[in-house]
């Protein structure tokens, strides 16, 4: 795991953005701008979309700075 990265979840997804690989595009923030923010803290809010839309958006990012993962969720038995 790398030291400077950021994680942000909800119950689907959770996005890792490590600030070392960013290149500071702002092609999701211009892009995805409900999700991805210049301005506010915290600057990704996984809850203004869908989460399909989120995934796209990040494999745009030209620095491969923010990862993602889809959350498992527990089922009851």
């Amino acid at each position: 795991m790398e030291v400077n990265a950021k994680e942000f979840s909800n119950d689907e997804i959770t996005v890792t953005y490590d600030p070392c690989k960013c290149v500071l595009s702002g092609i999701c923030a211009k892009e995805l701008s409900n999700v991805f923010s210049k301005s506010i803290i915290p600057w990704i809010n996984l809850d203004n979309t869908e989460t399909q839309r989120i995934i796209n958006q990040i494999k745009r990012c030209p620095s491969g700075a923010l990862k993602y993962h889809l959350n498992k969720k527990i089922q009851a038995s």
